[in-house]
């Protein structure tokens, strides 16, 4: 995982949708707490349970050789006895290569969203100790991710919000996080500015809707970034041609005219590696 290229990791939902990230040639895969819960007919809340990610990345690890990494929320089930301890043990054994964890309040919103709100700066140090602590004890390759939602959030005065921002990516880092993830960033500028400012590998998110602009790979290589997610973005596009596809058989009475937008019933055997007598 640690590299000096700048790696590109879509999210994948599914096993086959990370075998299809695999095959297209792209750095590794990425479990999305957005993408996981909308694809389970759920709004991204965090009401998902430890067992829901890990029972999903425990089939796309075994799925690809790729990398993969996965959200954790706010922690996961963290009024649980030992809850940090248990997250990261369930993440490393189903064959997870890292997590991230956010500071925002419990229940948390998506990122790109008004109405969030940040726990302490301390506080969130304090529980990145504990991740890193865990994994120490069970895999030190691990890698702990920390992600900050300092910017956009309502109990941050606005014009501190980047500062803050900054500040916090700083003493995550001092909290021995590995990679910090500076959420809904949202300029070109305020990018160069958080990797200008902070000696630490870097996650950049470019979903869709939200308050980043379309970066493209080239330009996080040349700001340094170090990972790039595309969290819901296979997601949202099966979506809309699903939404598209019932509609037009509604129409027409049958799927004929689809068929050219089909992966092929031998595509699909020859990526699963499936030889039909």
């Amino acid at each position: 995982m640690r590299s000096k290229k700048t790696l590109l990791m879509p999210g994948a939902y599914n096993p086959f949708v990370a075998m299809l990230v695999e095959r297209a040639g792209f750095d590794g895969v990425y479990i999305s707490g957005a993408g996981l819960a909308n694809s389970l007919g759920l709004p991204d809340d965090g009401r998902l349970k430890r067992e829901d990610f890990t029972y999903c990345a425990e089939f796309i690890t075994k799925a690809v050789r790729l990398p993969v990494i996965c959200d954790a929320d706010t922690g996961l089930d963290m009024s649980e006895k030992d809850g940090i301890q248990q997250t990261v043990r369930a993440f490393i054994d189903c064959g997870l290569a890292g997590l991230h964890i956010e500071d925002q309040v419990f229940p948390k919103r998506c990122g790109h969203l008004q109405g969030k709100e940040v726990i302490g700066r301390e506080e969130m140090q304090k529980k990145v100790r504990q991740f890193v602590t865990a994994r120490d004890l069970r895999d030190p390759e691990f890698l702990i991710i920390a992600r900050t939602d300092a910017r956009g959030a309502d109990n941050i005065e606005e014009s501190r919000q980047l500062e803050e921002c900054i500040e916090r990516g700083k003493a995550y880092l001092d909290a021995g996080a590995d990679i910090i993830f500076p959420e809904s960033l949202r300029s070109y500028e305020e990018f160069r500015e958080v990797r200008r400012r902070l000696e630490a590998p870097l996650l950049a998110n470019m979903t869709e809707f939200g308050r980043s602009p379309y970066l493209t790979a080239r330009q996080f290589e040349d700001l340094g970034y170090n990972l790039v997610i595309y969290p819901v973005s296979l997601f949202r596009f099966a979506a809309y041609q699903t939404r598209i596809a019932l509609e037009s058989i509604q129409a027409n009475g049958n799927q004929q005219q689809l068929i050219d937008g089909m992966m092929t019933r031998d595509e699909i055997n020859t990526l699963l590696l499936y030889k039909p007598e």
